[in-house]
């Protein structure tokens, strides 16, 4: 949009007696602070950087970028009046567009949602003027009315007279003589005619009842779209018959195209086949009672909380190294799977899930690997429910998709766990949005997929359009999966703690009276579309809650969130039960502590609502090599089971421990010692040995070739116990070593757009405005000299001496003035200032357009002009 069109001055006669804007800057400048505020609310891309006056902001408002932007973001319903608009007259008319969308039989649905819906069109600044002479901004117009490269979605082709405008004169004529109208004299009042025969509706009934049933059949094959057809040389006669009366007109050599006209008398006026103007109910698909709701959602979060904890601590001594490309590779993705025994995809969710955290990261050394952060034994350390809030917290602000993983990128390339390339900037709006959806619902009820799918459709028609398999359908379908797993909802429904965490208000209870005779009931079929549990009809301020709600999650608290599922999550058990068969049952979480210690002396060999360890020679030999003693584990055992050690726990213990460190291995490469050496000598005599190479040194003492590990692991499987000694002979206690990344911050989420301004931002962005536009409109004294004015947009040009001259004769006189300046960094601006000291080469005034006392070198003042009036 050029410069000089948004500047022109002119103005229409209204039927009130004021004057109509002929430009988008103008219509701006009739607006309050609140809309130029609500403006820029709505659109945030405009205010960086924020506009020198009205006039950039106009012309900014009109970039392709920033329209599409807003385009993207209107509803089905507001972005339906727009594409109204683009195939309406320039400009329209308010009746003219209402019957564009209801058609000639009216609809009172649409009737009552279009004022809130142009009101909201005209707030973004995307229409503009009264409602006599509505205009689409320019851009917008070139976006979304019809073409042959660009098809609208209205199905509308060109009109007659654009369509026209390349046909020759003589087939014009011969067009209007076989519709029944008088010949004209040139090509564009023949146009005119044919577009008056096509809107006018009784002359096209009596020539459509003309029509051979075949044409009237190729009309309605084309009467919603695409308007466009393939002819041949030879055209069929219903073709042929049509084409001669215009009601086909030829798009190209081999296309004809039905005009827009026609098509709109065939459509009884319509531009869209099916209006919505009002969103689509979410569905409820069950009921639950809310206690199981939250029972449910709180045992998976317990859940979610063990099989992080089990992920982590795999990787406790370091995990799977980092691909060259980063992330992690299939094969260690797949024995991660296996281990937690989950499918891959929800192995991959809890590892994003972790590195989304910052507990998981790669450790940077030369060999680069995954292992837990320092952050982790923190988060490890902190309550189980404020574990799980934060959790939550993350994933719901996360815009890494963990859904991407395993499909491929804009080159062909695997996208990886844990790689790059997984952010996708829309996935917490979608989030906050599909769980505020399933919010609105009443307690315990669980979402229709289906209905919720269709409700995203609605509120973003542009980005999610009608395939069920673009990314926003497929992320809010990978966000019921992931809320499920992690437990903020249990059985499909929203849980009290994740309402607390979303800052989602409490759900009202179902009205008793809504029925078949409620009024949406009564609504036409396509237009019954209920607006929350209760089935009635939204207030005019819905539109702006449901475009408001993706952002809730701002107004909730990972704090209220834990405090409500604390109660929910089971206590701590500080014991198990000891039964005879070698195992031991949790029948709940463990503390920290006991649980720890547990895991070193046995296996878990089963998990569930209760842990089964099994107690095996190998884990009560892994306790030993930790440093712990018979009698530790015997006094360990008897503290924390409620049942009686049972005899063959308690000889199993003995009998390792007996064994335990009665061989030694040290480093020679290696050797063996042994107080008995009849042991020794069996180990030479077994077959099991030959790989060891060992040979007897003394009566007590073998020596190795392998290195102490070897030898240690090599015994083991012979069935000994051997302890690994230092060079001073002390048993060497052998624990896990726990391996830490440096410290990481987590990774940071992509912005989907610039951020929304708060109210501070906004007003001093108007205020700045409104003063740089002040300065732009302020009427100046004309020159002496024509030549000496400057044209619009440019700077004012004087001489040194007349700047000084100026600005001297204004500080005496207190009067104001305007001037060109240009920065140290090159930019240029006008200003209006009132000077009040011009000494040293520097003028101090006050600056109307910064609304401050500023100092301006004069060498950097590029000219001067008086003000014809003074604007303080």
């Amino acid at each position: 949009m050029a410069t000089g069109e948004l500047d022109r001055e002119a103005h229409v006669p209204q039927e009130n007696g004021g004057t109509a804007p002929r430009t988008l800057a103008e219509s701006l400048r009739g607006r309050g602070d609140e809309g130029l505020a609500a403006l820029l609310r709505a659109r945030p891309d405009l205010l960086t950087p924020v506009p020198g006056d009205l006039t950039q902001l106009a012309t900014r408002a009109g970039t392709r970028g920033s329209v599409v932007r807003a385009l993207e973001r209107l509803d089905a319903f507001a972005l339906q009046v727009a594409q109204a608009l683009a195939v309406a007259p320039d400009p329209a008319p308010y009746d003219v567009l209402l019957g564009l969308l209801t058609g000639d039989d009216g609809d009172p649905v649409i009737a009552g949602a279009l004022p809130d819906t142009l009101a909201r069109l005209r707030e973004q600044a995307l229409v503009w003027g009264p409602d006599d002479r509505l205009r689409l901004v320019r851009t917008a117009r070139e976006l979304l009315a019809p073409s042959p490269q660009h098809p609208s979605a209205t199905g509308l082709g060109p009109t007659a007279a654009e369509t026209a405008a390349g046909m020759s004169p003589t087939r014009l004529q011969e067009i209007l003589a076989a519709a029944g109208l008088r010949g004209t004299h040139d090509p564009v009042s023949a146009a005119s005619a044919l577009t008056g025969l096509f809107t006018d509706r009784e002359r096209m009934g009596r020539l459509l009842d003309e029509a051979p049933p075949e044409a009237l059949s190729v009309l309605d094959r084309l009467v919603w779209g695409p308007p466009y057809g393939e002819v041949t040389a030879n055209p069929t006669p219903p073709v042929r018959w049509l084409r001669d009366r215009g009601l086909l007109l030829p798009a190209s050599p081999r296309t004809v195209v039905l005009p827009r006209e026609v098509a709109l008398h065939l459509r009884a006026g319509r531009a869209h086949r099916l209006p919505e103007p009002l969103p689509p109910a979410v569905g409820v698909q069950r009921d639950h009672r809310p206690q199981v709701v939250d029972s449910t959602a709180a045992g998976q979060a317990h859940t979610a909380l063990a099989t992080l904890e089990e992920l982590l601590k795999a990787w406790n001594e370091g995990g799977p190294a980092v691909l060259r490309a980063g992330g992690l590779a299939v094969r260690d993705l797949k024995r991660v799977a296996t281990a937690l025994d989950l499918t891959e995809q929800n192995a991959a969710f809890w590892l994003e899930l972790a590195f989304g955290a910052g507990l998981l990261a790669s450790d940077g050394e030369a060999d680069e690997r995954y292992a837990p952060t320092p952050e982790y034994d923190e988060w490890a350390a902190r309550p189980a429910a404020e574990r799980w809030a934060s959790l939550a917290a993350t994933w719901l602000a996360a815009t890494r998709t963990p859904g991407l993983i395993g499909g491929q990128d804009a080159k062909g390339r695997t996208l990886s766990a844990l790689g790059p390339d997984l952010d996708r900037a829309a996935a917490p709006e979608v989030r906050a949005r599909v769980l505020a959806l399933i919010g609105s619902l009443p307690a315990g009820a669980s979402a229709d997929p289906d209905t919720v799918l269709a409700r995203l459709r609605w509120e973003r028609p542009l980005r999610t359009g009608a395939p069920a398999g673009d990314l926003r359908s497929r992320i809010a379908a990978w966000t019921l999966a992931e809320a499920e797993l992690l437990g903020v909802t249990g059985r499909g429904a929203l849980s009290g703690h994740a309402r607390a965490l979303l800052g989602l208000p409490a759900p009202q209870p179902e009205d008793p009276d809504d029925d078949a005779d409620s009024p949406s009931a009564r609504l036409p079929v396509h237009h019954r579309r209920a607006q929350d549990a209760t089935g009635k009809l939204p207030a005019p301020a819905r539109h702006q809650a449901d475009r408001d709600a993706a952002t809730a999650a701002a107004h909730g608290s990972p704090v209220l969130a834990a405090r409500a599922l604390a109660p929910l999550l089971p206590e701590p058990l500080d014991h198990v039960l000891l039964q005879a068969d070698l195992t031991a049952v949790a029948p709940g979480p463990l503390e920290r502590p006991l649980a720890e210690a547990l895991s070193v002396l046995a296996d878990v060999e089963s998990k569930g609502g209760a842990t089964v360890y099994r107690f095996t020679p190998a884990s009560v030999r892994r306790a030993l090599d930790a440093g712990q003693s018979a009698a530790g584990l015997h006094d360990f055992l008897r503290t924390h089971s409620r049942t009686p050690v049972p005899q063959p726990l308690a000889y199993l213990i003995d009998d390792v421990a007996r064994k335990h460190g009665h061989l030694r291995i040290g480093a020679a490469s290696a050797y063996v010692r042994c107080d008995d050496d009849t042991v020794l000598g069996e180990i030479l005599a077994d077959k099991r040995a030959l790989s060891l190479r060992l040979r007897r040194l003394a009566p007590t003492v073998l020596a190795a070739q392998s290195d102490p590990k070897t030898l240690l692991d090599g015994l083991r499987s012979m069935g000994y116990a051997p302890a690994a000694e230092s060079a001073d002979g002390d048993v060497l206690v052998t624990r896990a070593r726990a391996h830490r990344t440096p410290a990481r911050t987590a990774p940071a989420p992509v912005p989907d757009g610039p951020p929304a301004p708060d109210d501070t931002l906004l007003g001093a962005a108007v205020k700045a405005v409104r003063a740089g536009d002040a300065a732009a409109t302020a009427v100046r004294k004309e020159p002496a000299e024509e030549s000496a004015a400057p044209r619009d947009g440019e700077l004012p040009r004087t001489s040194p001496a007349e700047t000084l001259a100026t600005v001297q004769a204004a500080a005496l006189t207190g009067s104001a003035v305007w001037i060109g300046y240009v920065n140290a960094e090159g930019a240029a601006s006008q200003r209006v200032i009132a000077p009040v000291r011009v000494e040293g080469g520097f003028v101090t005034g006050y600056d109307h357009t910064a609304d401050e006392v500023r100092t301006y070198p004069l060498h950097r003042i590029t000219g001067v002009a008086e003000l014809a009036d003074d604007p303080a």
